[in-house]
């Protein structure tokens, strides 16, 4: 039976991947380099910790940079971008259904607390979700399946009752990792990918409805792989909203 759903943040419900992208791929520019989306691809869905672009800035521009001013100068276009973005389509009436139909809710995501729950809060949805999972010190972030145990341990569900949805390969490693059956709803920069791990591919969430996201459970039961040796355990609640 279902009884909840964990949604990724970063490329699903808000999609802050693309505009990432194009932000660092501007200032490559500037520098007269080029970030291919195959390389960039690889490291969606795992902690903004997890890569440091100003690296392979550097070695391609071939002398030292500023890298401080070039982080924060990203981090401007970025949140530029990010700030005129509305939910991805279909989000808000899935959660709207969801809600209605007394399914319980979370965040399952590789991004810090703060980050997630502010977006949340400005696109109005903060209040629908029960659980924010995030990935920290104590929780490994994806492809470890550490952010969605914590978020199902807080929901006070099993992985056979619960449907994921991804838009990325770590993403679904994760989620299936952890036993759940996953949904794979790739954003602009991952459309071109193949998802065999899923249980199901949409390219958008509009007109998915729960009836559907419930046949996923009843004619598959989750099964539950062994974590990556490099995946901490999870062993705190999720962060308190402040």
């Amino acid at each position: 039976m279902l009884r909840a759903l964990v949604f990724d943040f970063d490329g699903l419900i808000l999609d802050t991947e693309t505009p990432r992208y194009e932000a660092w791929r501007e200032i490559f520019a500037e520098h007269g380099c080029e970030l291919p989306l195959a390389e960039w691809i690889r490291v969606i869905g795992r902690a903004p910790g997890d890569h440091d672009p100003t690296e392979i800035l550097q070695s391609c521009a071939g002398r030292p940079l500023d890298r401080g001013r070039i982080l924060r100068d990203h981090e401007r276009r970025e949140n530029r971008r990010i700030a005129e973005l509305s939910a991805c389509p279909g989000v808000v009436d899935l959660i709207g259904e969801a809600c209605a139909a007394g399914l319980a809710l979370a965040v399952a995501s590789s991004s810090d607390h703060p980050w997630v729950a502010g977006h949340l809060r400005r696109l109005g949805l903060h209040e629908a979700f029960a659980v924010i999972s995030c990935a920290s010190s104590e929780v490994a972030a994806k492809p470890a399946p550490d952010v969605y145990d914590l978020a199902l341990r807080e929901l006070g569900v099993t992985a056979a009752e619960a449907v994921a949805f991804e838009d990325s390969h770590h993403g679904v490693d994760a989620a299936t990792a952890a036993g759940i059956a996953c949904v794979a709803v790739p954003n602009r920069l991952t459309r071109t990918l193949a998802f065999p791990d899923a249980a199901l591919r949409v390219d958008t969430l509009e007109g998915l409805d729960v009836s559907a996201i419930a046949s996923l459970v009843e004619r598959r039961t989750p099964r539950r792989v062994d974590a990556r040796p490099q995946a901490k355990p999870a062993r705190r609640r999720a962060e308190e909203d402040r």
